[in-house]
């Protein structure tokens, strides 16, 4: 799936994360994807795996996983 653009100067992307189980685990990986710079709104669901990213920039997708990785979890791709 490629970017999407919701509102001008706005990327939309959708990223795969496998092990949430819980609102805690949305909470982690929500909280260290909001850190890379240029994030401005992150919606995780467990019950999907799914990762919901607006950010003013495309983002480089190793970061991504590097902010995944610190949350204790493990990015697979995008959805």
């Amino acid at each position: 799936m490629s970017a999407q653009t919701d509102t001008p100067g706005s990327v939309t992307a959708v990223y795969q994360v496998s092990g949430m189980s819980c609102g805690h685990c949305e909470g982690s990986v929500s909280a260290e994807i909001s850190e890379i710079p240029g994030v401005s709104s992150v919606k995780a669901v467990a019950s999907t795996g799914e990762v919901t990213v607006v950010s003013a920039a495309p983002l480089d997708e190793e970061d991504v996983r590097a902010a995944v990785d610190e949350a204790g979890f493990e990015l697979t791709g995008r959805a």
